[in-house]
C-alpha cells in the first residue's frame, strides 16, 4: 500500500475548479495532491458531447492570457488541460485514482482512495462540483417502448432526424435540446416543463449573448441588488415583448441571488410555433406514448431528459455530508461562501460559481483566498450567507477577509478596475 506524508491540503476532482486550486496551491508554497477518478482530467466536460457548450460568453470563461478557441466542449476541455501544461500541474496530479471514503479523524482529513492507499491532509477542497450527478425525475410507468437519453448523453444528436421527441425540463439544457431537434430535423417535438427559468431572448449565438459584462459594470459601480434586478428584469420584459415569448416569461421575478440568467436560442425562438408546448410532468411512458400530467398523450420514439444535474458528496463519512443533493442544501451548510460548517478545514468551491459569473476567474478569486486561509494569511470566517454572493459581490465579500491577496486595496476600488477596466472582449486578468 502507498504511503504519503501528510499533504498541505488535498484536491477532490479534476475539473477547472480542482485544477484552479491546485495552481494556487502551488504557488502559495503548500504541499498538495489532486485525486481525480477518471482516467484524464476535465471533469464533466471531458464526458459531455461535443456539441454541448457554454452558457456564456468564451472571454467570460477563460482567465488572463490562457486563450479558449470556442464554447463548444472540445474547446473548453483544452483549455481546461492548458492550465496543466502552463503551469507544470502535472506531478501533484494523480488520475485513475477515485476516493472511495474522505473522513476526518479530529485533526487531519484521511481519504482512501483506489490507487494511492491512505492519504491524509490538513485541508481539502472537494472540486467534484455542484452538479456532477446526471438526474432523471422517475415515472410511474414504463414499459421501454420510448427510448431516453439525458442530455449529457446525447453523443450523436443527427439521430434525432425523423423522430419524435420529447423534451423535458424548463432551463438551460432544454432549450439547448430544443434547438438540437431543429437543427437535426425532428419530425416532431413537445416541450413538457413544470416552471421555466429566465433567459435572454436573443438573435445572437450564445458566445456573444451570454456576457456578464453588464451586470459586472452594475456591481462594480455599488448599484445595490434590488436595483440590479429592477433593471434586468426591465430588459428582459422589454425582450420577452418584442419577441412575443410572455408565454414563456416566469412567473417568479428574476432575481439575481438566485437565478442565473443564460442566453436564449435564436434557433429555438424563430421556430418555436413548431414545438408543441405543455405544462406537466412525464406520468407514463408506454405503448411508445408519454402521458403528462396535463392529461395530454403523445405518440413518441424517445424522450430527452434536460433535467439537470444532482449534487453527489456520498464519498463523505459524514452523513450530512453524502445526504446532499443539491447546491442550495449545500450551500446553506457553508460559511463564507465555501467553508462547510460540518466539518472542519474542507471547502466547496462549487457552491461560490452556483450562477452568475465568469468561471475561472471566480474560481480562481476563490482559490487564492482559500490558500491565503490555509497558510494563515486570511481568515475566512464560519458566517452563514443570507443569500449566494455571485461575480464581483463575492470578491467584495473575500477581499474584506483577505486583504493581502487584494494588496490591501479598498474593495470597491478593486471592482471598479477590473468590471470597468477590463475591456468586453478581454478576459479578466489573471488574479
Amino acid at each position: 500500500m502507498n504511503t504519503h506524508p501528510t499533504l498541505d491540503l488535498a484536491i477532490i476532482g479534476g475539473g477547472i475548479a480542482g485544477l484552479i486550486h491546485l495552481h494556487y496551491a502551488r504557488r502559495a508554497g503548500l504541499r498538495v495532491m489532486l485525486l481525480e477518478r477518471a482516467p484524464a482530467v476535465g471533469g464533466l466536460w471531458r464526458e459531455l458531447p461535443p456539441w454541448q457548450d457554454i452558457q456564456i460568453c468564451t472571454v467570460d470563461w477563460t482567465v488572463g492570457d490562457l486563450p479558449i478557441a470556442g464554447p463548444l466542449q472540445p474547446q473548453v476541455l483544452a483549455n481546461i488541460e492548458s492550465w496543466v501544461s502552463r503551469f507544470g500541474l502535472a506531478p501533484d496530479i494523480r488520475t485513475g485514482c477515485a476516493v472511495t471514503l474522505a473522513r476526518h479523524d479530529g485533526q487531519t482529513w484521511v481519504l482512501d482512495t483506489s490507487t494511492e492507499g491512505t492519504v491524509r491532509a490538513r485541508h481539502l477542497v472537494a472540486a467534484t462540483g455542484g452538479h456532477n450527478k446526471p438526474w432523471t425525475p422517475p415515472v410511474a410507468a414504463r414499459d421501454g417502448s420510448v427510448a431516453e437519453c439525458h442530455s449529457s448523453a446525447l453523443r450523436d444528436p443527427e439521430s434525432l432526424a425523423g423522430q419524435r421527441v420529447l423534451v423535458v425540463g424548463g432551463g438551460a439544457s432544454a432549450l439547448d435540446l430544443l434547438d438540437q431537434c431543429l437543427l437535426h430535423r425532428a419530425a416532431h417535438i413537445v416541450w413538457a416543463y413544470r416552471t421555466l427559468r429566465w433567459f435572454t431572448p436573443t438573435t445572437k449565438p450564445k458566445a456573444v449573448a451570454g456576457s456578464v459584462r453588464p451586470v459586472a459594470r452594475l456591481q462594480a459601480q455599488g448599484v445595490p441588488l434590488e436595483r440590479q434586478n429592477e433593471q434586468v428584469r426591465a430588459d428582459l420584459a422589454a425582450r420577452y415583448r418584442h419577441f412575443g415569448l410572455q408565454a414563456l416569461q416566469p412567473e417568479r421575478p428574476l432575481d439575481l441571488a438566485a437565478d442565473q440568467v443564460f442566453p436564449g436560442r435564436a434557433t429555438m425562438l424563430a421556430a418555436l410555433g413548431q414545438i408543441d408546448r405543455h405544462r406537466g410532468e412525464v406520468v407514463a411512458l408506454q405503448d411508445g406514448q408519454a402521458r403528462l400530467s396535463d392529461g395530454s398523450a403523445h405518440a413518441i420514439d424517445t424522450v430527452l431528459w434536460a433535467t439537470g444535474y444532482r449534487t453527489d458528496l456520498s464519498y463523505f463519512a459524514n452523513p450530512a455530508l453524502a445526504a446532499v443533493t443539491g447546491v442550495n442544501e449545500l450551500s446553506a451548510r457553508c460559511g463564507c461562501i465555501v467553508r462547510s460548517l460540518d466539518e472542519p478545514d474542507l471547502y466547496f468551491p462549487g457552491v461560490g460559481l452556483e450562477g452568475f459569473g465568469a468561471t475561472s476567474w471566480n474560481f480562481a478569486i476563490m482559490a487564492r483566498s482559500i490558500m491565503s486561509h490555509i497558510a494563515g494569511t486570511a481568515h475566512l470566517d464560519l458566517e452563514p450567507l443570507p443569500r449566494r454572493l455571485h461575480h464581483l459581490d463575492l470578491v467584495r465579500h473575500l477581499a474584506a477577509r483577505d486583504p493581502a491577496s487584494f494588496g490591501g486595496r479598498d474593495p470597491d476600488d478593486y471592482c471598479r478596475d477590473v468590471g470597468l477596466g477590463t475591456p468586453d472582449d478581454q478576459p479578466y486578468p489573471m488574479p
